[in-house]
């Protein structure tokens, strides 16, 4: 059965639409919905105490809505809009097929409710660093005096941004691979795949259909489609995309760039892909010093924003100015403190391997505290790249011994610590052990390399925990 295309006719009065999910992108969908004169209807897995206050909000203005049913495609739905966390193989999915019922996630329906003359999306994705360079360039943008406003996975909500009362020029948009999987329609600008590594393979069922969702953000780029020249799976991409004439395709390289790239010279990050003489000529956009941290993949983060702002006609002025305002979000390599002669980092947001391989390379020599949820990794490969610069380890959480495993075959030499415990305790205890290991001029790095749910709310809380117990060994010294 065909698809019924919904966006020919966008005339929402009467339009039966169902919505999958409560949360932060399902109840702005469906109230937004509801305010254009849709029937709205919202299935949900849960039916627990919250679900169950947000069902009674909604259905107090006239939306309906359905708990603990979410497998189930109402009744005569003319379209499907879910949230992002909702896999592609529950059944409403292939119900929604079978029907011949068109499916959008929150970032699709955000792109069809743009009104005439709207903001041209700048748009970011990559298993990494996706945060912190849509941050870097939004920091860019208004540099350069912009109206602009990361949004997206993070920040303000994109319908937000889209049908809110302020203006934009330009936005800087975060996309992960869940949100581009429902958004076959969005164009952007310009687009950046920073990396690509195995991440949320449970979701995507393969490597090969993440990467394919990964890809979606190049299709129908106007100006450039920028990757990184040190991951040829993202020049792939590139190469495999349909694009408006004259799109081209822009490098990154932490090396001297090539034409058409953004690289660095002698501590100098340099654009030789916008400029009249490439082919003789590279403009300075900013000092190596002007990122913070200065950590070899966040000058990659830093390049690959520029590149987008460059695209979209933005002075090299304001690519230093936008670098030297821009502060990290917390947790993501932040140094918490020094204590007798070792720096202490948090990069908790470090949650796959890819992550932590990256945040291993920027420091030497290293106590690393790792563990948590592994999410069907393997370590080998990370901890043979990092095994030279290991002073030691210290590993907890549920899935340590895989880590404590992979160290044993490829860093026998390195000593470990396996605390045998999974309370929020353990982070304490942790850092008073790579504080025993730790000798002056190293650094305790928190990397986990897994996800923090085992032990912790969130990344955010396992911070937390970090910097508390660094704070408490400095209060009181080393036992």
């Amino acid at each position: 059965m065909g698809i019924r295309k919904v966006s020919e006719q966008l005339d929402w009065q009467g339009k039966h639409v169902t919505v999958a999910g409560l949360g932060v992108s399902g109840i702005p969908a469906a109230r937004v919905l509801h305010g254009r004169g849709a029937v709205v209807t919202v299935v949900n897995d849960g039916d627990d105490e919250r679900s169950r206050a947000q069902a009674a909000e909604l259905e107090a203005e006239g939306i309906t809505v359905r708990l603990g049913d979410g497998a189930t495609l109402p009744s005569g739905t003319e379209l499907l809009v879910t949230t992002p966390g909702w896999r592609p193989d529950k059944p409403i999915f292939a119900a929604a097929a079978e029907a011949g019922v068109e499916v959008w996630g929150d970032v699709e329906l955000a792109w069809r409710l743009r009104g005439p003359g709207a903001a041209p999306w700048l748009a970011v994705t990559g298993t990494n660093g996706k945060t912190t360079t849509t941050r870097m360039l939004a920091s860019i943008l208004e540099a350069a005096g912009l109206r602009t406003a990361a949004v997206g996975n993070i920040g303000v909500s994109l319908l937000d941004a889209v049908l809110g009362e302020e203006e934009y020029d330009v936005l800087a948009v975060e996309l992960s691979s869940y949100q581009l999987h429902w958004a076959p329609s969005v164009r952007a600008h310009s687009a950046v795949v920073l990396n690509l590594a195995p991440d949320h393979l449970d979701w995507h069922g393969s490597m090969e259909a993440y990467a394919a969702d990964k890809g979606r953000i190049y299709e129908g780029n106007q100006v450039a489609c920028v990757y990184n020249t040190a991951d040829k799976a993202t020049e792939d991409l590139v190469r495999e995309a349909d694009v408006e004439e004259g799109c081209r395709a822009i490098g990154f390289t932490l090396g001297t760039p090539g034409l058409s790239e953004l690289g660095v010279v002698e501590g100098i990050l340099v654009d030789r892909a916008f400029v009249e003489n490439r082919q003789k000529q590279a403009q300075e956009l900013a000092e190596v010093s002007d990122v913070r941290p200065p950590a070899p993949h966040n000058i990659a983060n830093a390049l690959a924003a520029a590149a987008l702002a460059r695209a979209f006609g933005v002075e090299a002025r304001a690519v230093r100015e936008g670098l030297r305002a821009f502060r990290p979000d917390p947790h993501r390599i932040e140094l918490v403190e020094e204590v007798e002669g070792v720096t202490y980092v948090d990069d908790s947001k470090a949650t796959n391997t890819h992550a932590a391989e990256a945040s291993l390379a920027a420091y030497d020599p290293i106590v690393w505290i790792a563990g948590g949820l592994a999410k069907g990794a393997t370590f080998d490969e990370l901890v043979q790249k990092s095994a030279k610069r290991l002073r030691g380890a210290v590993l907890m959480g549920a899935d340590r011994a895989l880590i404590r495993e992979a160290l044993a075959r490829h860093a026998p030499e390195v000593p470990v610590v396996d605390l045998d415990r999974t309370d929020t305790g353990a982070m304490s205890e942790a850092v008073r052990e790579a504080a025993r290991l730790a000798r002056p001029g190293d650094t305790v790095l928190l990397a986990p390399a897994c996800a923090s749910m085992d032990m912790f709310t969130n990344y955010n809380k396992r911070g937390e925990a970090f910097a508390d117990a660094v704070r408490a060994l400095a209060a009181t010294g080393p036992a």
